[in-house]
């Protein structure tokens, strides 16, 4: 059984995203939507999510850029981020434990909150 510890290292963000990532292309809800967006673009994808929370998680400033502007138009509703902020949960709970990963939960759901106000207020708005 796989003991489990904090996020400390990128080793440990390239497993919360390889597993996190993993899980959601094969979920009936959101995948379809991921896999659509993405196409053959998953490494390119996942090397800049490393990025996003290396710098959010270690202060390991290695992401630049505005993440919002690419789900701006994407085809989603509150059900979607709430099936992503469960698979996210649950991936951060199976495998690490600690103040950073309770961090990494919440800053996910403080995301996720943001960005279906954002989405919503371009979609109604435009």
């Amino acid at each position: 059984m796989e003991t489990k510890h904090d996020i400390t290292t990128l080793e440990d963000i390239q497993l919360m995203v390889d597993t996190f990532y993993g899980t959601i292309q094969q979920d009936d809800l959101i995948g379809p939507i991921f896999n659509e967006k993405i196409q053959n673009r998953w490494p390119e994808h996942l090397e800049r999510m490393y990025r996003f929370w290396q710098t959010i998680l270690l202060e390991v400033h290695t992401y630049s850029g505005s993440p919002f502007p690419p789900h701006k138009q994407l085809p989603v509703s509150k059900d979607h981020f709430n099936r992503w902020i469960t698979l996210f949960n649950n991936t951060i709970d199976a495998h690490f434990h600690g103040p950073t990963a309770e961090e990494a939960k919440l800053r996910a759901e403080k995301m996720a909150e943001m960005f279906l106000y954002k989405i919503e207020y371009f979609r109604n708005n435009s």
